[in-house]
């Protein structure tokens, strides 16, 4: 099995916790909202064939809270900061929900050193007509049927008995991304305007039920971003590395080594 190291940097004021495995070409994941768990069922897989860097983003899980980050601009700032600090270059990014939101941030403002980038449900912009989930508001039972399509999923989301440590995680979590993500909401106005800056290659992964952010988010990303490719999952919902993780998989791990 891949050995799981567990580490944590000081960057500038903020103390990051990170987790990394395996060898290879770089790939930098970033979580969403709800933090790194729905990154880890596929961690070890990744770390087959990639350096695997899985942070916790400021104000998430194991890692600090700065007083200064109240934006996802702030974050992809932070992030460019950290690709300094690690001293990563030639590297491939992949951001799911708010993750995604943060890495195509940090793609238009400075995407030299990004080889790939993969976005995968991701938040940041706003499509006319066809509204946000409000994840903020849900109740248990109402988010797990708007994240998951599948039974099975939705069944197990809903009978987790998390642990106070969970809980408490979960909390901060909450609390982060509130912060970040509230007004406006899960979006940047102005962000569509500089997505042609994107000349890397870009591979946009999505659920045909996300209830999160519906599949016209998938088209209109892949419309504003040049020349990228997307990937559409049937009968999935936000979390395309659970409900449709073998081709989840079977695509994310061959789209960096078709990168030339």
């Amino acid at each position: 099995m891949t050995q799981i190291q567990t580490e944590t940097l000081k960057i500038n004021d903020v103390d990051l916790n990170l987790r990394r495995a395996g060898e290879g070409e770089t790939l930098l994941l970033l979580h969403g909202a709800n933090g790194n768990t729905s990154w880890m069922p596929v961690f070890e897989k990744l770390s087959e064939n990639f350096h695997v860097i899985l942070p916790d983003h400021p104000g998430f899980g194991g890692t600090s809270t700065p007083e200064w980050m109240d934006n996802i601009s702030d974050m992809a700032y932070f992030y460019l900061d950290v690709i300094d600090t690690l001293g990563l270059s030639n590297f491939h990014l992949a951001g799911h929900s708010m993750g995604g939101w943060v890495g195509v941030e940090i793609g238009v403002r400075d995407s030299n050193l990004i080889k790939s980038l993969t976005l995968v449900a991701a938040a940041g912009i706003w499509v006319k007509g066809t509204p946000i989930g409000d994840l903020f508001s849900w109740t248990p039972e109402e988010t797990a049927r708007k994240v998951f399509a599948q039974k099975h999923f939705i069944k197990q989301m809903l009978t987790l008995q998390p642990s106070e440590e969970e809980l408490e995680v979960a909390l901060k979590n909450r609390q982060m991304a509130a912060r970040l993500c509230w007004s406006p909401r899960l979006h940047n106005p102005d962000l569509r305007k500089w997505l042609h800056r994107l000349k890397i290659p870009t591979l946009i992964m999505w659920g045909d039920c996300d209830g999160i952010f519906p599949e016209p988010y998938a088209h209109a990303y892949q419309d504003l971003i040049p020349n990228s490719t997307l990937k559409i999952y049937k009968n999935c919902g936000h979390v395309p590395m659970l409900e449709a993780r073998d081709d989840f998989l079977k695509q994310l791990l061959a789209f960096p080594q078709e990168v030339k």
